[in-house]
C-alpha cells in the first residue's frame, strides 16, 4: 500500500476502532450479566468461561450484526442479547479449536489457552456450555416476539453446526490436512469454518430489523465475501505477523499442513483474492437501497487489518 493510500485509509480505520470499541463495551456489558458469576458451582467451568469470552478480542461478529441491523433501522437494544449469542458461539469455538485434539494451541488473545489455563476437560465443558447458553439467550429474549426468536435460532444453529456450517467446516479443514486440496475445496472450507458464522450475523441483525428477502439476499452476499476476506486475510497474518500482533501463535498452519490460501497460490495471489473479495463485498451493498456505509468500512477494516 502507498503512503497516499494509507494516510486516507487511517480515518476510516479509526473511525471502525471506534464502532467496534462501542460495540465491545456494549456487548460485554451484556456478556458479564448473561453469563454465571465464576463463584456460581460448578466454579472452575465458569471461570474458564469467563477467561476466555472476557480475554479481549474486537467482537467482530457482534459489531458485524448490530451494524446489519441499525442499516435497516433496528435498535441496538433489540440485537444486543443476539449479538451476545453469536459471541458465545465464536467464543466456544476458539475454545475447542485450540484443543490438543484440534489445533493443539497454547496461546489465545495473548494469553494461555482455556486448556493449557484449567484442562482439557473443563475446557470441553466450558465450550459445551457457551455453545447451550447461546440459543438459550435468543430464545429468553422477551423483546422480540416468538417468531423471530425461532428465524434467529434457525439462523445461528444451521451456521454452528453440520453440514453446511462452522462444525462442517471445521471437519472438512482437518480431512484436508497433510494433502493437497483444490481452489473449490479450499473455498469451501472457508466458506464453512468462517463465513457462516459471519453471513448469519449479518443476516440476524437484518432479520430482527425487518428487512427483505430482496435486502437479505443482498446483505448475504455482502457477507459471503466478507467472511471469505477474513479468512484470507487470517491465512496472509498466520504467514506475516508476528505472536504480538495476533496474539496467538504465528506459522501454525503451516506447521500443521492446514489448507491455506498463501499455501496454496502463494502471497502475492492471495493478496489479490482479498481485493476480489472486498470488491465483490461492496458491490453487494451497492443492490441496498440503505445507509451501508459502516458495512462497507467494515469490509474495509478487514482487507487492511493488522491482527
Amino acid at each position: 500500500m502507498t503512503k497516499a493510500a494509507s494516510e486516507s485509509l487511517t480515518p476510516v480505520l479509526l473511525e471502525l476502532d471506534s464502532l467496534f470499541a462501542g460495540t465491545r463495551t456494549l456487548v460485554e456489558v451484556e456478556l458479564n450479566a448473561l453469563l454465571p458469576l465464576g463463584n456460581t458451582a460448578p466454579e472452575k467451568v465458569h471461570q474458564a468461561i469467563r477467561w476466555s469470552v472476557f480475554a479481549g478480542g474486537k467482537r467482530f461478529r457482534p459489531a458485524l450484526l448490530i451494524a446489519a441491523g441499525e442499516a435497516f433501522g433496528a435498535p441496538i437494544s433489540l440485537m444486543l442479547k443476539t449479538a451476545c449469542a453469536f459471541e458465545m458461539v465464536h467464543t466456544y469455538s476458539l475454545i475447542h479449536d485450540d484443543l490438543p485434539a484440534m489445533d493443539d494451541d497454547d496461546l489465545r488473545r495473548g494469553r494461555p489457552t482455556c486448556h493449557v489455563r484449567f484442562d482439557e476437560a473443563t475446557a470441553i465443558l466450558a465450550g459445551d456450555a457457551l455453545q447451550t447458553l447461546a440459543f438459550r439467550t435468543i430464545s429468553h429474549d422477551e423483546d422480540l416476539d416468538a417468531e423471530t426468536r425461532v428465524a434467529l435460532i434457525r439462523e445461528l444453529s444451521n451456521a454452528a453446526g453440520t453440514p453446511d456450517g462452522m462444525v462442517g467446516g471445521q471437519a472438512l479443514d482437518i480431512e484436508a490436512e497433510a494433502r493437497v486440496v483444490s481452489g473449490k475445496e479450499l473455498e469451501e472450507i472457508h466458506r464453512l469454518k468462517t463465513g457462516a458464522l459471519i453471513i448469519a450475523a449479518a443476516r440476524c441483525g437484518g432479520i430482527i430489523a425487518g428487512a427483505s428477502a430482496q435486502e437479505l439476499k443482498a446483505l448475504t452476499d455482502y457477507a459471503a465475501q466478507l467472511g471469505l476476506l477474513f479468512q484470507i486475510t487470517d491465512d496472509l497474518l498466520d504467514v506475516t505477523a508476528t505472536a504480538e500482533d495476533l496474539g496467538k501463535t504465528p506459522g501454525k498452519d503451516a506447521r500443521s499442513l492446514k489448507a491455506t490460501y498463501p499455501g496454496l497460490y502463494g502471497i502475492e495471489k492471495t493478496k489479490e483474492a482479498a481485493l476480489q473479495a472486498h470488491t465483490t463485498a461492496c458491490e453487494a451493498l451497492d443492490r441496498i437501497d440503505r445507509p451501508t456505509a459502516t458495512l462497507k468500512k467494515i469490509a474495509d477494516f478487514i482487507l487492511n487489518r493488522s491482527a
